[in-house]
């Protein structure tokens, strides 16, 4: 399975973004899903996971209430909407898959797509 992400890009303080993340392959249905995100000089953070149904999502509390994490699987995509931005949440953010959705969540997930840049500004 590769995943691609896509829709990062300049945005402005308080502003809304939705990424996309596109997988081959005919095993999505069954992978949990997550979204990662890394800054400048920052360790990479975990935005949150969703099992392979899209049924439950894990946000750590630092993530709650500005990220939205949902899926299709219908279209082999992940989504990761984000509301109210931050000059802060400049990163690059990943997604990726995992068997389980405690290996996103523990940060070991199986694979990582590429990343897309969102850019914030004050």
């Amino acid at each position: 399975v590769q995943l691609q992400a896509s829709g990062g890009g300049l945005v402005q303080a308080g502003g809304s973004l939705r990424l996309s993340c596109a997988a081959s392959g005919r095993i999505f249905s069954i992978l949990a899903m997550g979204w990662f995100r890394q800054a400048t000089g920052k360790e990479r953070e975990l935005i949150g996971a969703t099992i392979h149904s899209g049924a439950s999502t894990y946000y750590p509390d630092s993530m709650k209430g500005r990220f939205t994490i949902s899926r299709d699987n219908a279209k082999n995509t992940v989504y990761l909407q984000m509301i109210s931005l931050k000059p802060e949440d400049t990163a690059v953010y990943y997604c990726a898959y995992g068997l389980t959705l405690h290996r996103i969540v523990e940060g070991a997930p199986d694979a990582w797509g590429q990343g897309t840049l969102v850019t914030v500004s004050s």
